[in-house]
């Protein structure tokens, strides 16, 4: 039975979890607080995937309770905003601090370089795999406010980009899942409270996305998947 590894088990995470545990597969995901893992579908590994050894010895501690590693998915929040209320992505230039910045973009881009090193050796150790990190539209443009925000999006695109190339010899199909609007979740209801659904994205789409990447041979392998809802703006 194959099994996938979730790294993110609060929203979004937790669904792509689920849909695959609905295809019959073994899975388990992995968080940093406890209650994170409440009423997980799959087993439950408590580890900050933005350490290198924590991540390394939750992958290993799936691969021996599961039997395997077939697919990793990265659908954590990595962004770490040191102030409580800031501006979401960190704010403009000119009133950004230098911590802001690192909060809201080297945060990003580190835990994606993290998890796609550890997650790329331990696909290589099982065998190969899928490698799937999941990102938003900003890895595709910049916004004014937004812009420490767009750069660890960005980071995170160069990054999986080079794993794509780099892991290919080793049977290891990377993916960048490019979810090119606001997810509609627990978290984001305040947000899009009275909007119609068309405008934002669904998490079961997204999953159903991620399956799709985990599904491809290797003779048509994708490795930048964009998703965007209808009601929402959609730029080439």
């Amino acid at each position: 039975m194959p099994v996938i590894a979730v790294v993110g088990a609060r929203n979004l995470g937790r669904a792509i979890l689920h849909h695959f545990r609905a295809q019959g597969w073994e899975g388990a995901g992995i968080a940093r607080s406890q209650s994170s893992l409440e009423g997980l579908d799959g087993l439950g590994v408590a580890a900050d995937a933005s350490d290198p050894e924590a991540l390394r010895g939750a992958l290993a501690r799936v691969r021996s309770e599961l039997g395997g590693l077939d697919v990793v998915v990265n659908a954590a929040s990595a962004a770490r905003p040191p102030r409580p209320g800031g501006t979401f992505g960190g704010g403009s230039l000119a009133e950004a601090t230098l911590d802001d910045y690192r909060g809201w973009g080297s945060a990003v881009g580190e835990q994606a370089f993290v998890f796609l090193s550890e997650g790329g050796r331990a696909l290589r150790d099982a065998g190969g795999g899928t490698l799937i990190q999941v990102t938003g539209g900003s890895s595709r443009r910049a916004m004014p406010g937004r812009g420490a925000w767009a750069a660890g999006a960005f980071a995170t695109r160069a990054l999986t980009q080079a794993a794509a190339q780099e892991w290919r010899a080793d049977g290891i199909h990377v993916a960048l899942l490019i979810v090119d609007a606001t997810i509609d979740s627990p978290k984001t209801a305040e947000r899009l409270a009275g909007k119609p659904p068309e405008e934002s994205a669904s998490q079961d789409d997204v999953a159903r996305a991620a399956f799709y990447l985990a599904a491809q041979s290797p003779r048509g392998m994708t490795h930048e998947l964009v998703v965007t809802p209808s009601g929402d703006r959609w730029l080439p």
